[in-house]
């Protein structure tokens, strides 16, 4: 296969945990395209946030698409808004909490998965909503 492609009307979308303020629309990884990384939109509701979390061996990658937050490296607090790109290292802690008034997205990429495309997967299947297409195809 030379290529894939992605229609987001036709992403699957999950939450890990009931709990969870954020949610993921799977674009590629390796149960969609035998791929050792893994590449998602992540959605945060306001005031929502990743729970505090290490990576042994994965680089994760956000990059802001719409909204505002704060990222939690180790000890320092550094604020994101549309267009900023953060890579964190494995072995550093970190949060991504949304401030904003609306919903924070993300380009979230992890090389290599390291689990997380099958932790994401075998989450609480849910709807991509309406606003976050209309955000996620430039009209928001």
């Amino acid at each position: 296969m030379a290529f894939s492609a992605v229609q987001l009307s036709q992403a699957k979308a999950f939450r890990i945990s009931p709990k969870d303020t954020n949610y993921f629309v799977m674009l590629f990884d390796g149960a969609s395209d035998r791929i050792a990384n893994i590449f998602v939109i992540e959605i945060f509701r306001p005031g929502g946030a990743t729970p505090p979390n290490v990576h042994a061996t994965a680089h994760e990658f956000f990059h802001v698409l719409h909204g505002e937050g704060i990222a939690r490296c180790d000890d320092k607090t550094l604020p994101i808004k549309k267009g900023d790109s953060l890579l964190l290292h494995p072995g550093s802690e970190h949060v991504i909490e949304n401030t904003g008034a609306g919903k924070l997205y993300t380009l979230t990429v992890m090389t290599p998965n390291e689990g997380f495309a099958e932790l994401i997967r075998n989450g609480e299947p849910v709807e991509i909503e309406t606003d976050d297409l209309r955000v996620l195809q430039g009209a928001g």
